[in-house]
């Protein structure tokens, strides 16, 4: 199943920070040249063009209130929050941001469309498309030329992987972007997770295989049958409701050792980069066995196919859940800030993950260390929008520095210090008014769907987000998993799953392709059937008394999805964008 690149905050750390010399980006021949990004005169200087940076203040009477949507479930901030304010004052724009509850991409979007009830900005997730088709979005076309800002967050031929069939490009999606050096801490992707509390339980063994993981599991369990608070355990769960039924689905890919192209497996071993269907393979079978076996022994939730993600989110909360397969944006930044309030992170329930394969000696792709391009969807500006232009304004400045600082570190003096050298930083009592709910509400504002950038910042030594900031990154850690990063030796969260460093193609993520594919096609109805038809059997499989007949079953129901014309029509998309690359 796709990956989404959203609604958190992406992890990408500094291994070390030195005195900032410049900015690292790619040009169209893959080739790294400096960016030097500095300020004169109220300018900013990038690649040598200028983009003033007006850094007067607004006045009230003159902010434009504009609207937000987002495909995606997220936490709205309050009315007059205190650095939504100050953004407003130095941009002339005030966005009400809104998210997706109880209902799919495609039903909610389909919904705006035919009651013409569109927000100002909108990020349609799967559903991007509808808006093309509805002729509801401002093209991006003119206005990056005119931005430099808009224009610097990618290379030109990565600009084209946007561009519809009718010419335009309508959206840029905003996260995993770097700027300057980045050597990522964290893993906002998806792995098998784990409490830390376990793996100190076990004197924090190495976990390679899923035999390994359940195992564990089962055995920290049997001798830990409650948590703090008296609630019985939950060794493993997993989440199936709608499109976010990848915590189940789609792991095979990432067992046998590739990374996440999301809906295939790109297999490089031919002449050629070849499309594989992962849903088929043997270690699918062994996986979905695996599975079947720890439920009826009773380790697996037995709600995991009913529960909503609402039920899973409170499930984690409680601490009783030891393991799952997830996504970290998908629960951490959430659930996170749940265990430092009820002092659940100082009893080791942070979750760190595990890059296991089907067997010992595959060397995994769970993480991708350079930055992920999804075309599939982003930031959109509709036709609602009273003035496109002062929208596209405004996504530029987003990429001011002065406003990043804003969004990720806060106010100065407030929300972080700074010391003799420039760098930032934070006390233990500001990080934890960081983490706090109402704090959030009344005070932060990230526009997290706005555009943004990792790595390092445009006019200093410090990175664009604090848990990039190597002393923040520690330092931030709960002393449960700082003892877990010493006993394993580890620097960053990337170093437990021991993933591959190898380079991506330019066709990756292959996701990005269809995560926008239509029933208008006979590959996009296949792969419209093979979901439903996953959607239905998984859960099957997984809770069946017998597993063999179930599976056959399921496979029979598979292949009358008609899944080579899927097949066949990613295929053609790899063989274009093999195409572009070499252009």
């Amino acid at each position: 199943m796709k990956s989404k690149k959203i609604f958190a905050l992406v992890m990408a750390c500094v291994l070390g920070v030195s005195a900032f010399a410049g900015c690292s980006k790619k040009d169209d021949n893959g080739e790294s040249k400096a960016t030097e990004a500095a300020t004169d005169g109220g300018s900013e200087v990038v690649d040598g063009s200028t983009e003033a940076v007006d850094t007067t203040s607004v006045d009230a009477s003159e902010i434009k209130d504009w609207t937000f949507y987002a495909c995606m479930s997220g936490k709205e901030i309050n009315d007059g929050n205190e650095i939504q304010e100050e953004i407003a004052k130095l941009t002339g724009v005030r966005v009400k941001e809104t998210w997706m509850a109880g209902q799919e991409p495609a039903e909610a979007i389909g919904a705006m469309i035919v009651t013409n009830d569109l927000p100002d900005f909108i990020d349609g997730g799967d559903a991007s498309d509808q808006l093309v088709e509805a002729g509801v979005l401002v093209p991006w076309d003119d206005y990056i030329e005119k931005y430099p800002n808009l224009k610097e967050m990618y290379t030109d031929k990565e600009w084209e992987l946007f561009r519809k069939d009718d010419g335009h490009i309508y959206w840029a999606n905003v996260f995993g972007n770097t700027y300057g050096e980045s050597q990522a801490r964290g893993h906002n992707d998806e792995a098998f997770w784990i409490q830390n509390r376990v793996l100190a339980w076990d004197n924090y063994p190495v976990i390679e295989t899923l035999d390994e993981y359940f195992d564990l599991l089962k055995r920290y369990a049997e001798a830990n049958p409650t948590n703090a608070d008296g609630v019985s355990v939950i060794p493993y769960t997993a989440l199936c409701e709608g499109w976010r039924y990848f915590c189940v689905e789609n792991a095979p890919q990432f067992l046998d050792g590739y990374p996440n192209d999301g809906s295939v497996i790109v297999n490089l071993d031919g002449e050629k980069p070849t499309i594989v269907d992962y849903n088929t393979t043997p270690t699918a079978k062994m996986y979905f066995k695996k599975l079947n076996e720890v439920y009826n022994a009773g380790l697996m939730d037995q709600e995991f196919a009913t529960m909503s993600y609402d039920d899973y989110i409170a499930k984690l909360a409680t601490g009783a859940v030891l393991g799952m397969c997830d996504q970290w944006w998908d629960f951490a930044y959430t659930v996170n800030d749940k265990f430092k309030a009820s002092g659940y992170d100082e009893l080791g329930y942070n979750y760190v993950p595990l890059g296991l394969v089907a067997e010992k000696g595959i060397k995994n792709h769970w993480h991708t260390y350079g930055d992920t391009l999804n075309s599939a969807s982003g930031i959109c500006v509709t036709t609602k929008c009273d003035d496109p232009d002062k929208a596209f304004e405004f996504l530029s400045r987003c990429l001011d520095q002065e406003i990043l600082d804003l969004r990720f570190w806060g106010i100065k003096d407030v929300d972080y210090l700074v010391d003799d050298n420039g760098m930032y930083y934070r006390t233990q009592e500001m990080r934890d008014k960081w983490a706090d709910e109402n704090y959030q509400a009344n005070h932060i504002c990230s526009y997290s769907y706005f555009p943004q950038y990792n790595g390092t910042s445009k006019t200093s030594a410090n990175a664009m987000k604090p848990e990039d900031q190597e002393s923040e990154f520690f330092d931030g850690l709960a002393k449960p998993l700082q003892d877990c990063f010493r006993a394993y030796d580890y620097d960053s969260y990337d170093d437990f799953l021991k993933s591959e460093h190898d380079e991506m193609g330019f066709w990756y993520p292959m996701y990005s392709y269809s995560n926008l594919m239509s029933t208008m096609t006979e590959g996009g109805a296949a792969w419209t059937e093979m979901g439903e038809c996953k959607h239905e059997w998984l859960p099957k499989v997984i809770t069946a008394k017998d597993f063999d007949s179930a599976w056959a079953d399921y496979m029979k129901a598979y292949e009358a999805c008609n899944p080579q014309a899927f097949l066949d029509e990613m295929q053609e998309e790899l063989d274009r964008r093999v195409e572009l690359a070499n252009s």
